[in-house]
């Protein structure tokens, strides 16, 4: 048996160390084949020949495990060096990162608002109904709740649907005059090419004393801010809608697609919807409780922008983690 204790210690691979262990402990192996001539021995050596045998055979294996673990652990610190890195070596494949196309937008948003002394405020994501809608001038069962799936908890609590709860108790806590923009993620039940689950808004507002605030000044401030984020373009306000302005305005910019000739993307209509606006609803002044004021509003969602100005067609593409479109905007 020296033979195979000494096989064993000389195996310089985990390969050859298996193919020792099938000669020793297969069923052909040496061992089996030893076992198989004790049966022809004297009955009254049997018993020593067999202690014997299954001694060597404990050992061998022991001394197969030992050296086993041994090999494999040579041929790890072989492979880890052959893989080393030097972290210290300059690489000409190095690639700068970049910020996130909605992140870069949305800075772009701040900056330009910043510049033009509005402050900017954050607030609570899970929200309270009253904030969310009531002081909206949304009351319960109000039709235009339905322009907004909203995700709820059963403790009546639920994830915001647009960032203008964070209006709402900036005016509930601070004295007029107020002029912020409030810059976040908002939630909705909505999936498909336009809508995700979670997108981000900007909404801005300025409140002053009755007179000092007017549509004019709303109308001044979007069409030069329009101008700045997507160059020389068309700006024209729509009446519309919306129950916490009166009056509200959808506003429009000439396509940047076909720059107002009329395309697939602007329904051959030459103008792309970017934002709304209005006149803050006095309802919307006495939920907060202010008297003598007046203010003007304004909301556009930021992945928007962002679908404008790098010609994304997708909007979910912007949340699915694609590095080759992600890598466009190093």
């Amino acid at each position: 048996m020296k033979e195979w204790y000494d096989a064993i210690q000389e195996a310089q691979s985990v390969e050859r160390l298996e193919e020792i262990r099938i000669s020793v402990f297969g069923k052909k192996g040496v061992l089996a084949a030893e076992f198989v001539k004790m049966k022809k021995a004297p009955n009254e050596e049997k018993a020593t020949i067999a202690k014997e045998l299954n001694t060597h055979k404990a050992n061998l294996m022991s001394e197969f495990t030992v050296r086993k673990i041994v090999l494999q652990t040579q041929e790890l610190q072989k492979a880890m060096q052959a893989e080393a890195i030097d972290v210290s070596l300059f690489s000409t494949s190095s690639q700068a990162g970049a910020l996130h196309p909605v992140m870069e937008t949305m800075d772009r948003i701040v900056e330009y608002f910043s510049s033009m002394n509005f402050a900017v405020k954050t607030g609570q994501i899970v929200e309270d109904d009253f904030n969310n809608f009531e002081a909206l001038n949304l009351p319960k069962y109000h039709p235009a709740r339905d322009m907004q799936d909203t995700f709820y908890f059963k403790d009546e609590m639920l994830l915001r649907t647009h960032t203008s709860p964070v209006q709402i108790r900036t005016m509930m806590n601070t004295k007029p005059p107020i002029r912020m923009i409030a810059p976040g993620a908002v939630f909705r039940r909505d999936y498909d090419l336009t809508h995700t689950p979670m997108f981000h808004q900007i909404e801005g507002l300025v409140v002053d004393e009755a007179g000092k605030v007017s549509f004019a000044n709303l109308k001044f401030i979007l069409e030069d801010f329009l101008k700045y984020m997507f160059g020389d373009v068309k700006v024209r306000f729509r009446p519309s809608f919306f129950p916490f302005t009166e009056p509200s305005a959808e506003v429009d910019i000439s396509c940047v697609f076909c720059e107002g000739e009329g395309c697939r993307v602007c329904s051959k209509t030459g103008w792309l919807e970017v934002l709304g606006c209005g006149i803050v609803d006095p309802n919307v002044f006495e939920a907060v409780k202010y008297k003598d004021v007046s203010g003007y509003a304004f909301g556009l969602g930021v992945e928007r922008f962002a679908m404008l100005i790098h010609h994304i067609g997708d909007l979910r593409s912007l949340f699915e983690g694609d590095i080759k479109l992600l890598e466009q905007f190093q």
